[in-house]
């Protein structure tokens, strides 16, 4: 596993899910994990034909910070069971990282010995996820807002903020870290219109996370909370959508 440091910059809520990927500076070679890497977007298994923003009344909408709860008709394997947390949206597009989604080949003590950051504490139950299709040899790490990294940290709402600078696993290493924090390897991403294809194609539920949901809910219940959280048993749940 080798690291790869980009360039620095600062990221805001403005800025399209490309520009945080070209920003970060967390970049691993996973391909030996068994990821396949790809460059394109995130998707359903079948295509969906795209919209502008303007052609949809869900493009109005600021999904910033919210959940995608897959439905049980998702056609793409990846995103099956998958809750997706929104970290940008705009006229460009949306990017994500999934949230329930561990990796079996390795967690994040492994990351940090790959990396040569020594920790401080042993943590080694400490899970390392895959965020999504995109770019899975980019490290994004979610947290709780308390955490800034003195070279950037995107700030999604008042619960959630965005780091994929190295110096964040460095603090966490050291326990200078965020309370709360998911660190992810790869993301989801959406070309402008797309996303709003797949919610109107019935392939997504949208909700609204807590820190407890995403940082303290079971990664096999987070499906499901989610679910319970729009009044709806998940047992019940046909292919039919809507949205909270």
């Amino acid at each position: 596993m080798t690291l790869y440091l980009g360039d620095d910059g600062a990221v805001a809520n403005s800025h399209s899910g490309e520009e945080i990927r070209d920003l970060c500076n967390i970049r691993v070679d996973f391909m030996h994990a068994g990821l396949a890497e790809t460059g394109g977007e995130a998707h359903l298994g079948r295509e969906r034909e795209r919209r502008t923003l303007s052609e949809k009344p869900e493009a109005q909408m600021d999904l910033t910070g919210k959940i995608l709860i897959a439905m049980p008709g998702m056609g793409d394997p990846r995103f099956m069971n998958s809750v997706v947390l929104l970290c940008a949206y705009s006229s460009d597009g949306a990017m994500g990282l999934i949230v329930n989604k561990p990796l079996a080949q390795m967690g994040l003590k492994d990351l940090m010995e790959q990396l040569s950051i020594k920790m401080a504490a042993d943590d080694g139950d400490a899970g390392l996820y895959f965020g999504g299709p995109v770019e899975t040899g980019r490290g994004f790490v979610l947290h709780t807002p308390d955490y800034n990294s003195e070279i950037s940290t995107l700030k999604v709402n008042d619960a959630f903020s965005m780091t994929a600078t190295l110096d964040v696993l460095e603090d966490i290493a050291s326990g200078d870290g965020p309370e709360a924090a998911l660190v992810a390897l790869g993301y989801s991403g959406w070309g402008p219109g797309q996303l709003e294809g797949e919610i109107a194609a019935n392939g997504w539920l949208i909700g609204n996370p807590s820190q407890q949901l995403i940082f303290g809910a079971a990664d096999g219940e987070i499906w499901s909370d989610a679910m319970k959280d729009l009044g709806i048993d998940p047992m019940l749940l046909s292919d039919t959508a809507g949205h909270a």
